[in-house]
């Protein structure tokens, strides 16, 4: 028996076995798949941290989110975030509301710019060589922006947790969990472990897990992918000179800095994927977004670039694209939570946030958007509601 399981351990749960392995709980953890799969959500190289976000609140928990991941940096003594800087960039008449974002930040006290597209095209001379940056587009400059790695990151908690203590289960789906008591039966095909709260990180397959407990989320899971394209003068968009950036329209496209796969400028489409069934969907590259990324990419910052080697992941998308991080109505010892497609930047939030209501800490106000009984969350899915 253990005090707590974690079920799926992608960046949501391989952080939560970490931060309740360090307070010396003892805790172990199933992933259906081997550690570090690639079919889910928490692989490739790179994620967006950043401060800037479209509500006070979500402003509030970026700062919990750098937090969390330099206590990680510093029990493992390795540089986990890289700060770049990062521009949003806003077209006129962009569908993404620029006030948001602003207010948002100015409410928190948190430092940006507001540039215009001659500031943009002066600062990071790339964007100079495209079309899309001229002067009427506007820029949300954050100095904190930043990439975290995704893959490396996730490795480097379930190493940490090992080293805590933590039992890492892979190859180990779970089938069933199952109210005993006050405790809860967590099902495999070795037989059942009994624990005291179980947390659910499963992401995707979160439904196949509530379904026998009668619970269900509304959610909507895509197939997305990201390309990374090669260029004859990669070195002009190396971290120091060009930025993580976002394009605050829809569609609405995103891209880094030279980082991780050095052979390409990495880019993507947030939302652009369609609806799959996890356990079904294919790898395969969607030549259709291949050819809209580079089409977008090449009046952002010019032509040049060769053949991309796209990598596809999963969104899974609430009807708000809010977090959820609740413990489930009716059974208070089982957690569940859900990133939205926005989630890794947060992991080591979420994982300390998790495991401190595992042990019984009640949930603060700041977890109030994103309990179980909110109204977004079960509004019917309308794809406008993601574009932030």
């Amino acid at each position: 028996m253990a005090d707590v399981a974690v079920i799926g351990l992608g960046g949501l749960g391989s952080a939560t076995a970490y931060w309740l392995a360090r307070r010396d709980v003892s805790v172990v953890g199933f992933e259906q798949f081997e550690l570090g799969h690639v079919r889910g959500a928490s692989h490739d190289h790179s994620r967006i941290i950043r401060r800037s976000y479209h509500t006070p609140e979500y402003v509030r928990l970026t700062a919990g989110a750098y937090d969390a991941w330099q206590a990680v940096e510093a029990d493992c003594g390795e540089h986990i975030i890289t700060v770049t800087g990062g521009v949003d960039l806003f077209p006129p008449g962009a569908a993404i509301d620029h006030g948001t974002y602003t207010a948002s930040l100015a409410a928190e006290r948190v430092p940006f710019e507001w540039i215009d597209g001659a500031e943009i095209r002066s600062r990071w001379p790339a964007f100079a060589k495209g079309s899309l940056v001229t002067p009427d587009v506007m820029g949300l400059y954050s100095a904190e922006t930043g990439i975290v790695p995704a893959g490396p990151g996730t490795a480097t908690l379930q190493r940490l947790a090992v080293a805590h203590g933590a039992e890492l289960r892979e190859h180990s789906p779970v089938r069933e969990i199952r109210a005993a008591g006050g405790e809860v039966d967590v099902i495999t095909d070795d037989g059942a472990t009994r624990v005291g709260h179980v947390v659910i990180t499963a992401d995707a397959w979160t439904n196949r897990l509530l379904a026998p407990m009668g619970r269900s989320i509304p959610m909507v899971v895509t197939r997305e992918q990201v390309s990374y394209f090669p260029h004859a003068d990669l070195q002009r968009f190396a971290v120091g000179r060009f930025p993580v950036w976002i394009w605050m329209d829809d569609p609405s496209f995103y891209g880094f800095p030279l980082y991780g796969d050095m052979s390409g400028l990495k880019g993507s489409e947030d939302c652009g994927g369609s609806e799959v069934d996890p356990d079904t969907r294919t790898f395969d590259p969607d030549p259709g977004m291949e050819d809209r990324l580079r089409s977008f990419m090449e009046q952002l910052v010019g032509p040049g670039f060769g053949a991309p080697r796209t990598a596809t992941c999963l969104y899974t998308l609430t009807s708000d694209r809010d977090f959820l991080l609740d413990t489930l109505p009716g059974i208070p010892n089982v957690s569940v939570a859900l990133g939205a497609a926005h989630g890794f930047k947060f992991a080591a939030w979420f994982g300390r946030t998790l495991a401190g209501l595992a042990c019984g800490e009640p949930a603060g106000p700041d977890l109030a958007p994103f309990s179980f009984d909110r109204p977004g969350l079960h509004a019917p899915i309308d794809r406008s509601a993601w574009m932030v």
